[in-house]
């Protein structure tokens, strides 16, 4: 069989997007089990509730939800525990000191396999106020507001 290249997304977390601003980023790798790895082959996966934490010097991924494999036996796995991040000491250690200033939270973007092996974008990210959130909405909608009359006005000038 043929080595598998590239990058396949399995699940994405759009409204961690919305929700945060996303200071940086970081890929990680995922300690899984068999059936894990079988069910996300399957492109079966949600990342809404998720997030990551930093303990005793360890990173470790909460609340992703990874269904159970359809045929996995008494050795499938539960569906929501938690699972460590691969990640470099002086990542974890940068991360560490960050995550303890106020606000800052560590949250998983995307899912997916890059060149056969599951990985995990993690952001490190600063909750977003109400207002921030309808600012964001105002400037995207101003934002496609004037890119369909600037493409109304190319369409008029040619016709």
């Amino acid at each position: 069989m043929a080595k598998e290249t590239g990058r396949k997304l399995i699940a994405q977390n759009k409204k961690a997007r919305h929700d945060y601003h996303i200071m940086d980023t970081y890929e990680c790798g995922l300690v899984l089990t068999g059936t894990e790895v079988k069910s996300l082959r399957q492109g079966r996966a949600s990342l809404v509730d998720g997030f990551a934490q930093l303990d005793g010097g360890e990173a470790w991924l909460h609340n992703v939800h990874i269904p159970e494999y359809s045929q996995g036996t008494w050795t499938n796995h539960s569906a929501r525990r938690r699972r460590k991040l691969l990640l470099h000491r002086a990542e974890i250690d940068k991360l560490i000191g960050k995550t303890q200033e106020t606000g800052h939270t560590l949250v998983p973007l995307a899912l997916y396999f890059k060149d056969g092996r599951a990985k995990v974008e993690i952001a490190l990210a600063k909750g977003k106020k109400e207002y921030d959130k309808r600012q964001t909405l105002r400037e995207k909608q101003d934002r496609r507001e004037s890119e369909r009359a600037m493409s109304a006005a190319r369409r008029r000038q040619r016709a």
